[in-house]
């Protein structure tokens, strides 16, 4: 599905990125802010989740916080894209881990690669679990000109 024109306040909903859970769009842009739902890094074309391993009851049995990390950011990308803003338009966001202990080191390293030149703000929280069986969701806000 192509994003809708930009206007004022417009929906973007894309194929840059997995479908929504629910009836939400991936973004909402009001005035010059574009605002992004929850974005997680499952496979926009088959939404697979990156070094995913699931045992025979859905059960996570292993994972890779490196590999959904890259996801989450290219997903994040395809959105603002859409939505006619950038990478480099984010001011805003708000980082989900389900393991804070275990994975902050590895994300925060990867995050450090694609944000230093950024520098948005950000708030990173721990949370028991996620809709989807993924360790990372990200919350953005950007502008658009």
């Amino acid at each position: 599905m192509n994003p809708k024109p930009q206007t004022p306040n417009s929906i973007t909903i894309t194929e840059n990125a997995s479908t929504p859970l629910g009836a939400y769009p991936h973004a909402r842009k009001v005035g010059n802010l574009l605002f992004l739902s929850g974005i997680g890094p499952r496979n926009p074309k088959d939404n697979s989740i990156p070094g995913l391993e699931l045992d025979k009851d859905g059960n996570i049995v292993k994972y890779d916080i490196e590999a959904e990390c890259h996801a989450v950011f290219a997903n994040v990308k395809g959105v603002l894209e859409a939505s006619g803003s950038s990478w480099d338009k984010i001011i805003d966001v708000t980082v989900f881990l389900t393991n804070m202990k275990k994975d902050f080191p590895i994300y925060n390293k990867i995050y450090a690669e694609y944000f230093t030149s950024v520098q948005a703000c950000r708030t990173t929280v721990e949370v028991k679990s996620l809709p989807t069986p993924i360790a990372i969701e990200l919350k953005v806000i950007a502008t658009t000109n």
